[in-house]
């Protein structure tokens, strides 16, 4: 650096030999440098600019007599406020050859320039002052003392500003950077101690500092979250314990204020949170003025902080809603495949996946209140989680579905159902439970968890089904009659869109005078191949699907729309009996659809008979009275269908609303068998005790008609009268049907 003796030739000397060193604390110097040819400006810069000091900074020139030795220069030295440079060489453009060298080979872009002309005259164009960006120009004359000192301080200032944007844009860039690090940081600690590597940063100092956070639920405990350097051993501490420290003075005033507060020494604590949420106090050794700390961008800090802790405690209630059920306070369905996946994907062989399932909760919330549901079912998963080890997890799957995953010797299924044997106290009223199980053992090769708890469900399904209140290990059968399901449930879709179903007419006849009092319409699949789709298989899947509703408004309709034609042809029984699922009567549309189906096809309710079947036995009592005295008011008749094959006690049969009982063929299909007539017999008796008509389903032949007559069965059908047929076919069977009846009867 030149700054000495810079008078004639010697002086050229010694500014070489100085321009060699390099200047330890530039950062605290503002250096200007003289680049000419002429020792005298040297000189006079060099005077000028002698023990001046710039915003509490000194002034420093540095010398070059030519553009080799000013390149140089530039490029060890990045620091530069203020380059003097003289225009007029021996080459014409050198000048700005070198201006060109600063701006992009030396990438000094906030150095201000400030180029020495020869002669007045000698001013560059207007491009090429924008294109560089040159502050001024001068010529030799022009550089006296004060001229010199105007052009440097305004260029000093204009640097300075320069400088100061970048700084807070590098700043700015780097919160926006590191917010997405932080925000993206799962553990706390790590969060904290990214806080006190981001300040460090932006201020430029030492990693010095801690981080204080409020423990949850409490407003006035703080602890030591982080600490770096001296006070790494204070971390973990609470904040009354910390060992007193003069500049922790600062910290402990900033938690008291919730306020932001420069300490007297150096240190500096920021407060960042929003008002009644999770804060933190960030104290760090600053080791600068206040002077020198932006307070503008300490402020964007800590808004981007504010808001980063804030998000992040969304973040961590999005995720505990993600993953964890508030009502019984266990881990949800999410987080439970995601614990099953991760044990299957590495394949282990000894531990159990456990699907347990409430039974009838549905019906104790109906008829208890979803209070008490919610009080059962917080008293379910605390016995299930008392007989389990602590490492086993518990989790609820769904609305009465608690999954468990654990290891063969922690888990067993038998046992799981027994911590419920006694009744439970629900809010003062005790309430026996039974609970039903499906299971499956995790393979020893990998496997996604998804399909584990489907395999678990489709065992818990089939265990509701067939083994109540027990558990049931899945099978792979399972799985393809489950796959078969859900394929039949596919192709029935399609069959419904492309109309593939359709109804077939049995007639129904009184037995003892043949004459005609009845046609049921039966639902039947045929495929695209001519294949039939036996009922007992497709309609299970449409009404565990929900499609029976649909498909069951279009029977209504279609059959009451064949019934209206019968009657117009004056050949028409006294009903049209039309199945009914226990899916259908429940649904809320039921009575508009049927009166709309009477409506639309112009009958009245006495030519409506609909079919139910046993199981609306597990419906409530006072709803299924209520529905079905509903339908008889309005003169449709009521028959309960396959009487005996379900599980209906005879207290259901005598409350319920009722014109007809029908015997299944099971019963029928064995009347001429030894003893084979007494349930037949005994449900016609109990038919005729009752005052309701009794029908039998499946007469196969002459003899079977016999013996149900004798037994005072009132009405049948079956293959021995008809085969269900199409409308077309049933109209033909209709128009001579009365013949047929008087030749049987006079036979008779």
């Amino acid at each position: 650096m030149r700054s000495e003796n810079l008078g004639g030739q010697d002086s050229r000397s010694a500014t070489t030999h100085a321009a060699k060193s390099v200047e330890s604390d530039c950062e605290l110097k503002w250096r200007i440098l003289v680049v000419d040819n002429d020792p005298e400006v040297h000189a006079a810069t060099h005077a000028a600019l002698q023990g001046k000091t710039l915003f509490d900074r000194p002034l420093v020139s540095m010398h070059a007599f030519s553009g080799d030795e000013a390149r140089s220069l530039l490029l060890r030295e990045h620091g530069l406020a203020m380059v003097i440079l003289d225009l007029v060489s021996e080459q014409a453009s050198s000048g700005l050859d070198l201006v060109d060298f600063i701006r992009h080979s030396a990438d000094l872009r906030n150095t201000r320039i400030v180029l020495r002309t020869g002669q007045p005259g000698q001013v560059p164009r207007l491009e090429t002052l924008l294109k560089y960006d040159i502050n001024d120009y001068r010529t030799k004359a022009e550089l006296t003392e004060d001229r010199l000192l105007a052009m440097v301080v305004t260029a000093v200032r204009s640097y300075k500003q320069l400088c100061a944007v970048d700084d807070s844009r590098a700043s700015l860039e780097l919160i926006l950077r590191s917010s997405a690090t932080l925000l993206e940081t799962k553990d706390s600690h790590d969060f904290a101690s990214g806080v006190l590597t981001q300040l460090a940063a932006i201020l430029k100092v030492g990693h010095e500092g801690l981080v204080c956070a409020r423990r949850s639920g409490s407003p006035h405990d703080y602890y030591v979250q982080a600490a770096t350097g001296r006070f790494f051993e204070l971390e973990g501490l609470p904040l009354d314990l910390v060992t007193s420290d003069p500049q922790l003075d600062t910290l402990l005033k900033s938690v008291e204020r919730r306020c932001n507060v420069y300490g007297d020494n150096g240190g500096l604590a920021l407060h960042i949170g929003h008002k009644d949420e999770q804060d933190i106090v960030v104290f760090i050794d600053a080791e600068k003025s206040h002077s020198e700390l932006d307070p503008q961008l300490l402020g964007v800090f800590c808004a981007n902080l504010s808001t980063l802790l804030h998000n992040r405690g969304l973040l961590e209630r999005l995720h505990d809603s993600a993953y964890y059920d508030p009502l019984v306070s266990l881990p949800n369905r999410a987080h439970f495949v995601k614990e099953v996946d991760e044990y299957a994907r590495h394949g282990t062989g000894d531990y159990v996946l456990a699907l347990i399932d409430i039974d009838d909760f549905s019906a104790t919330n109906d008829v208890m209140g979803h209070r008490f549901g919610d009080r059962l079912l917080e008293r379910v998963a605390r016995c299930l989680q008392d007989s389990l080890h602590d490492n086993v997890l518990l989790a609820r799957l769904g609305a009465d579905t608690f999954g468990v995953l654990g290891s063969i010797r922690q888990v067993q299924p038998k046992r799981l159902l027994e911590c419920v044997r006694l009744p439970l106290n629900i809010d003062g009223v005790p309430h026996k439970v039974s609970l039903t199980c499906g299971y499956v053992l995790l393979p020893e090769e990998p496997q996604a968890g998804a399909d584990l708890v489907k395999d678990a469900t489709i065992a818990l399904k089939r265990a509701k089904r067939d083994h109540r209140g027990q558990d049931l290990q899945y099978a792979d059968k399972m799985g393809a009659e489950a796959r078969a399901r859900a394929l039949l449930l596919s192709e029935l879709r399609e069959a419904i869109e492309n109309k593939r179903l359709f109804l077939v007419y049995q007639p129904q006849l009184n037995l003892r005078t043949h004459g005609l009092v009845g046609i049921e319409a039966l639902l039947r699949w045929r495929t695209e191949d001519g294949r039939f789709v036996p009922p007992d298989q497709f309609i299970p899947v449409a009404e565990h699907s929900g499609l029976i509703v649909p498909l069951g408004q279009w029977v209504l309709s279609t059959a009451c729309q064949t019934m209206r034609e019968l009657l117009d042809a004056g050949i028409a029984p006294e009903r049209m009996a039309v199945n009914v699922s226990t899916v259908q009567l429940q649904d809320p549309g039921f009575f508009a659809m049927v009166f709309e189906a009477l409506a639309r096809s112009g009958l009245q309710g006495i030519h409506l008979e609909l079919e139910i079947t046993e199981s609306v036995a597990a419906l409530p009592t006072e709803f299924l009275n209520s529905t079905l005295s509903a339908l008889r008011a309005e003169g449709i008749s009521i028959a309960i269908d396959d009487f005996g094959t379900g599980y209906s006690s005879l207290s259901y049969l005598e409350r319920l609303p009722l014109d007809r009982i029908k015997i299944d063929r099971l019963f029928i299909n064995q009347l001429l068998e030894p003893d084979g007539a007494r349930i037949a017999e005994m449900v016609a008796q109990l038919g005729s005790k009752l005052g309701l008509r009794v029908l039998a389903e499946g007469i196969e032949d002459a003899a079977t008609w016999e013996v149900l007559l004798a037994m005072d069965c009132h009405e049948g059908q079956g293959y021995h009268i008809a085969m269900p047929m199409g409308r077309n076919e049933l109209v033909g069977w209709l128009q001579t049907h009365p013949k047929r009846a008087r030749l049987e009867a006079k036979m008779e």
